[in-house]
């Protein structure tokens, strides 16, 4: 992490859906344990509330792709099986 988030931001825009809910987890995981300075608390939120923004994103855009998926009429020949 950095201090002004400018890298940690970029970082994060990288990271694929499972990159980023693990370290969402990792996240939770040390703020649960305790034993954190003030500081270290809030960067670690900090940086918990840019993954969920990453993990949100990607569902998002799951859910839209599949709602497209869903909107699309069937073509002759797909899905059936005429077998």
């Amino acid at each position: 992490m950095t201090d002004d988030g400018t890298t940690t931001a970029a970082a994060t825009g990288t990271l694929g859906y499972e990159q980023a809910r693990d370290e969402l987890i990792e996240v939770v995981r040390r703020l649960e344990a305790g034993g954190t300075t003030l500081e270290e608390s809030l960067a670690l939120w900090e940086r918990g509330e840019e993954l969920a923004k990453v993990c949100r994103r990607w569902l998002e855009g799951a859910r839209a792709r599949l709602d497209a998926a869903l909107a699309r009429p069937e073509e002759p020949g797909e899905g059936t099986d005429t077998d």
